[in-house]
């Protein structure tokens, strides 16, 4: 072996092999490999750190419910760091990650709890729906894609599809995804380059002044995302225009491949499909033609959210986080050392035939025995 080729390989570890691409229903060849000789807890060396990997449901449980104390923290490469900026809530930490998170759950809360809200979504679900008529053959996830992306641009910045800006902001926002996910080389024509967060910013931010001039000259207010992100002091313009990134960012990609993903598996389980359908057409029957759902008729959907998180499970759309210890850590026999990265993986759970009976099959009515333990704890 070469000394350039031991040196990358002490740099990079084993990440290749972790990253190796595989079916999302598996836990891949790594995975597979270091189960079978060191169990579900094992070190490594990933994304250039010393690492602990835990393929455990408590230890993952715990290093999540203690990210918000003083035990563990996000710790996302820097590569990551260099495309969505220092101050996105998505690589924030500490009492800045806390203030970011607490804002974000208020906005969240105040545009959810607006009728126009679910409007919005089903008028762009039905518009979508309507331009398949006259075609033989549709790309669903493409189809997700745009759905997905209309309904964020609608709900955070106040823009339909048809506006010129929306199309504009899509490239740039495209660009910005393919970085995301690239090598981390910044030569100019490279995916990373090209990703520059400063072009999607700059659009962002001209947007925000325009909605500012507006409102100056008592135009009237929209009563949306943006007018109520504009209105918190407590955040500083960078600020602002990263939480409208992170929204696009955390509910573009993740949901559209849902949907993929649930019309994918129901395609395979028609008894499912059956009942999902069942469900709707009741709930549906009971409002009139024209007439919105709302909250109350999604909340009867009880059959919908099994298939939604049988397809999370089985899907595994997000198959583990980046955390890093800040002092040691002990944990039944295991010790994760100071400053070490951690990976709870949440594939190796999720496909763990000990946690989910018959894991590697689509079974949506598993979250019926489970939701209903789930009620009898809290009725204790």
């Amino acid at each position: 072996m070469s000394r350039k080729a031991l040196l990358g390989g002490l740099y990079l570890g084993e990440t290749l092999g972790f990253l190796k691409p595989h079916p999302s229903n598996t836990i891949g060849a790594f995975l597979h490999r270091s189960l079978f000789r060191y169990g579900n807890v094992f070190k490594s060396h990933l994304f250039f750190s010393p690492t602990v990997v835990s393929c455990d449901q408590e230890l993952n449980y715990f290093i999540l419910q203690k990210t918000r104390g003083k035990l563990f923290q996000c710790s996302y490469p820097k590569p990551i760091h260099g495309i969505l900026g220092n101050v996105s809530m998505l690589v924030a930490v500490g009492d800045t990650h806390k203030r970011l998170r607490n804002v974000a759950i208020s906005l969240v809360s105040i545009t959810k709890s607006k009728p126009e809200f679910l409007n919005d979504i089903e008028r762009i679900a039905v518009q979508i729906l309507n331009s398949w008529k006259d075609k033989q053959q549709v790309m669903f996830c493409e189809e997700a894609r745009k759905f997905s992306f209309n309904v964020i641009i609608k709900q955070v910045l106040g823009l339909t599809s048809e506006e010129p800006e929306t199309g504009k902001i899509l490239e740039d926002f495209l660009a910005f995804m393919r970085g995301l996910v690239s090598i981390p080389l910044y030569i100019p024509g490279t995916p990373y380059a090209r990703a520059a967060r400063s072009r999607i910013s700059s659009r962002v931010k001209a947007i925000i002044e325009e909605r500012r001039s507006r409102n100056g000259r008592s135009c009237g207010v929209r009563n949306d995302f943006l007018e109520i992100l504009l209105s918190v002091d407590t955040l500083s313009e960078d600020e602002k225009v990263s939480f409208v990134l992170d929204s696009l960012l955390g509910g573009y990609e993740t949901t559209s491949l849902l949907m993929a993903m649930v019309v994918h598996l129901l395609g395979q389980s028609p008894t499912a499909s059956e009942q999902l359908k069942l469900e709707h057409e009741q709930i549906r029957s009971s409002k009139e033609r024209d007439e919105f759902l709302n909250w109350e008729d999604y909340k009867k959907m009880g059959f919908t959210q099994n298939v939604i998180n049988e397809a999370l499970r089985y899907g595994n759309i997000v198959k583990f986080v980046h955390r890093k210890a800040l002092k040691d850590v002990k944990f039944r026999d295991h010790l994760i050392p100071s400053g070490w990265k951690v990976l709870p993986v949440f594939t190796a759970v999720h496909l763990d035939s000990s946690v989910h009976a018959d894991a590697l099959q689509f079974h949506p009515w598993r979250w019926e025995v489970i939701n209903n333990i789930n009620i009898k704890i809290l009725d204790v």
